[in-house]
C-alpha cells in the first residue's frame, strides 16, 4: 500500500520525467530488464530509460559512459530513474527494503551467499547499493569495468546484502531508508565510510 500511495503522490513528478525522457531521446520511456527475484524467479525490472537505445557494450555502467543520455545525467545522480520500481513493489516482484535484484549473468546459484540473497524478495533500498551508490565513479576509467564489478565489487556487495538480511529489524529498515533518502537528495555529500560506521561495519570502511 505504501508503494501505491507513493506512486500516486509522485505521479506529477513521474509524468514530468517521462516527458523529459521522451523529448530528449524518444521512445521507449521505460527501460525493462530481466532480473532475478526471490527463489531465483525472473521478473521484469523497470527504470526510466537513461541510456541511448540500441547500443551494446558492458553490462555495467561507469562514470562518463557515452551511452548515458542528457536527461540520464540528471536522473541518475539522484536515483530518479529508479522510481518506476515502485510499480515492481505494487506488483509484488520487489519490496521497499531488500537486496537489489541482479541480472542473471552475474548470479551463481551454487554460491551460498546468492542462495541467501535469493531467499528473500529483492528491494529498492539496500545497504550494498547505498554503500556503493558511487559505483559508476569507481568503475570510471577502468580497462574492464565489468570484470572489476564481478571480481571486486560484487563479492563485497553480496556480503553487505547478506549482513542486511541477517540483521533486519524495523529500526534497521528505518535507518537504511533514512540514509538512502538523504543521499538521494544530497548526493554530493555522499560518504560511504560514514555509512559503514553507522551500520557497525567499520572493518570495511
Amino acid at each position: 500500500m505504501a508503494a501505491l500511495a507513493a506512486l500516486i503522490a509522485l505521479s506529477p513528478l513521474l509524468a514530468v520525467i517521462a516527458i523529459a525522457v521522451l523529448i530528449d531521446s524518444g521512445r521507449p520511456v521505460l527501460f525493462r530488464q530481466s532480473r532475478l527475484g526471490s527463489d531465483a524467479k525472473p521478473f521484469w525490472f523497470f527504470k526510466f530509460r537513461s541510456m541511448k537505445r540500441g547500443l551494446g557494450g558492458s553490462a555495467v555502467t561507469s562514470g562518463g559512459d557515452a551511452r548515458i543520455t542528457r536527461i540520464g545525467h540528471i536522473l541518475r545522480p539522484y536515483k530518479l530513474d529508479e522510481l518506476p520500481q515502485l510499480w515492481n513493489v505494487v506488483r509484488g516482484d520487489m519490496s521497499i527494503i531488500g537486496p537489489r535484484p541482479e541480472v542473471p549473468q552475474f548470479v551463481d546459484l551454487g554460491d551460498p551467499k546468492w542462495r541467501a540473497i535469493l531467499s528473500v524478495r529483492p528491494g529498492i533500498a539496500d545497504l550494498a547499493t547505498l554503500v556503493y551508490r558511487n559505483e559508476e565513479a569507481i568503475l570510471a576509467g577502468l580497462p574492464d569495468g565489468e570484470r572489476h564489478y564481478r571480481e571486486v565489487l560484487l563479492p563485497v556487495k553480496m556480503a553487505l546484502s547478506v549482513h542486511c538480511i541477517r540483521n533486519r529489524s524495523f529500526r534497521f529498515d528505518l535507518r537504511l531508508l533514512a540514509w538512502t533518502l538523504r543521499y538521494s537528495f544530497a548526493p554530493r555529500g555522499f560518504d560511504s565510510a560514514r555509512i559503514l560506521h553507522a551500520f557497525s561495519l567499520k572493518e570495511l570502511a
